[in-house]
């Protein structure tokens, strides 16, 4: 199968136009190109968009980012967020399933929906790429779902799907299972930043949307969804062929069947094996992820230099040490303190800042291999030739509601890996792998660290 292509004739004249339409010349919709190509097949197919917009920053309210929608033969398909500012970035889509012969792809600026202060983006290159069925991406890609968004949260320019990623799982039988997951670039709800950071590493809001049971002959045996308080419920809703519609319903990016958002996004999925590593590798893959989503808490006034454990809020986010670590662990949750030099020696710093609701903690069912991300503020300035070593430390896990409390040095938890420590750098994104570690060792609970010194790269 191929396609047949053709660069965009209007993208300079579509970029004047969007910079006529800041001063209120131009109040429609603004097609920056239009893109015929043909396909000898059906296919699911991708599109990679090389775009920038002038003048945007997703950390200044006003200008975050140009919202584009995407038409395909006229007919509305998506809408693309522009969160990575001017300078020309890549952007993955789906398209879902398309007919063989010819079409036409539309970009359009959504002028109506884009911040007010936004002048205008630009698309330079237009990639199509078709998934056959007989090639092996195929049935991951027939499945995607299409998320639309929170009412609200476009035009906000908060908590918007990022990166799309996909799981497999050879079942007894031959069947498969796919899980879609979506990195969100933040949260309004759910759980505050100061613990986010403390307890996830990240900032970003990382949610299993959907999974599908296929038989051997790929045909559909069982769908599912996650719902509202993280319950995973039936699907039984809308698709549009193979691909089912969702509605994000909830400040902390739970979905439903039905909703009220008209905004959809599908970003193009890559399949991912997370064996011994944590989820949020993904957006290892993709660091302009860690950019957008500090740029968003910052635009939401949500870090603050005196910031402490508790308050809800952040110090800058480029002052934080990230750790990822397997750590198998029963009744049991975890912290670390990463150790900076000084004049007077050196001083630890604690993940979880004394709080025990600030400790880590990794369900056995969902998280096997106990594999984690934490992360923890450091004092402005440091350096990695400050680091001086990590320690991780096990707590007795705090029961649940209507359970008994647990005995002190109850539980059990080893240390197998540490995959990376890293700071974050100018841009807000990840620098240097600082710290590998492969090993066993036993973390009691409320006994003693388990201290490598930074710079070790054999087990012990």
């Amino acid at each position: 199968m191929h396609t047949s292509l053709r660069p965009s004739v209007l993208t300079a004249a579509a970029l004047a136009l969007g910079l006529f339409a800041a001063a209120g010349e131009v109040k429609l919709d603004l097609p920056l190109t239009e893109h015929p190509f043909v396909l000898d097949g059906p296919a699911e197919v991708i599109v990679s968009l090389e775009a920038s917009c002038p003048g945007c920053s997703w950390e200044t309210k006003g200008r975050e980012g140009a919202l584009l929608a995407l038409e395909i033969d006229g007919r509305y398909s998506q809408h693309l967020a522009l969160t990575q500012g001017a300078r020309p970035s890549r952007y993955r889509v789906a398209l879902g399933e398309l007919a063989a012969g010819a079409h036409s792809l539309r970009v359009s600026l959504d002028r109506r929906r884009s911040p007010r202060r936004v002048a205008g983006a630009a698309v330079m290159r237009v990639g199509i790429t078709p998934i056959a069925p007989t090639n092996a991406e195929h049935r991951a890609l027939a499945h995607l779902p299409f998320v639309y968004a929170r009412p609200g949260t476009v035009e906000g320019a908060s908590d918007l799907p990022l990166v799309t990623w996909y799981e497999t799982e050879a079942l007894p039988g031959g069947g498969t299972r796919i899980r879609y997951s979506v990195v969100f670039s933040n949260e309004d709800g759910g759980t505050p930043p100061d613990r986010l950071m403390a307890t996830w590493g990240r900032l970003t809001d990382i949610e299993y949307v959907y999974g599908v049971e296929l038989d051997p002959s790929g045909a559909l045996v069982s769908a599912e969804y996650q719902g509202r308080d993280h319950k995973l419920l039936p699907f039984t809703g809308r698709r549009e062929g193979s691909h089912p519609l969702l509605y994000v319903v909830t400040d902390n990016n739970m979905l439903d069947e039905r909703g009220a958002g008209d905004v959809r996004f599908a970003p193009a999925p890559t399949r991912f094996d997370l064996g011994g590593v944590s989820r949020e590798v993904v957006m290892d893959r993709e660091p302009w992820t860690y950019r957008v989503s500090a740029q968003e808490v910052r635009r939401e006034g949500r870090v603050s230099a005196r910031a402490r454990p508790g308050d809800k809020r952040i110090p800058d986010p480029r002052r934080f040490a990230t750790l990822e670590a397997c750590a198998p662990a029963q009744d049991a949750t975890l912290a670390f303190e990463v150790g900076v030099r000084g004049r007077g020696g050196v001083r630890w710093f604690a993940s979880d800042g004394g709080r025990p609701q600030f400790r880590i903690a990794r369900s056995a069912i969902h998280f096997p291999t106990g594999c984690f991300r934490g992360a923890v503020a450091l004092p402005e300035g440091t350096t990695a030739a400050d680091l001086a070593g990590l320690r991780v430390r096990a707590f007795t896990r705090i029961a649940g509601k209507d359970e008994p409390p647990l005995p002190a040095g109850a539980g059990r938890a080893r240390l197998t890996s540490v995959n990376r420590l890293f700071l974050i750098d100018a841009d807000d994104e990840p620098g240097p792998n600082l710290l590998e570690w492969r090993g066993d060792a036993p973390l009691v609970p409320e006994g003693a660290a388990f201290e490598i010194p930074i710079g070790v790269k054999e087990a012990r």
